[in-house]
């Protein structure tokens, strides 16, 4: 739980909108936890996603994958236990991740 308090300083601290927690353990998904965020433009987005990678490579921190490209609504990277998703205000209101999984629990 402290690697998640201290991820969403980093992403709060890059202005990071409307992030959530999502407890996956007791789902299918391989994850422990989704952070969901929206970013207010693409630069916001990469902005976002550089200081997450570079969060996790500095905590030694597992990275499996991440999005390198621009002009998504939806960047993922995936640190296995940790998968963060950043997203365009459109983006998030059309994949709706929160009421997909609305049975798991919000920790933050």
């Amino acid at each position: 739980m402290e690697i998640l308090k201290r991820l969403l300083d980093v992403m709060n601290q890059k202005e990071a909108i409307n992030t959530v927690v999502l407890d996956m353990r007791k789902t299918p998904m391989p994850a422990d936890f989704f952070v969901i965020a929206t970013a207010n433009s693409q630069t916001h987005m990469s902005t976002l996603r550089d200081a997450v990678v570079e969060f996790f490579l500095e905590n030694n921190h597992n990275l499996i994958y991440f999005d390198k490209g621009e002009g998504y609504d939806w960047l993922l990277i995936d640190a296995g236990d940790i998968v963060v998703h950043i997203f365009t205000a459109h983006g998030r209101e059309f994949y709706d991740l929160e009421g997909l999984w609305s049975d798991t629990a919000k920790l933050f």
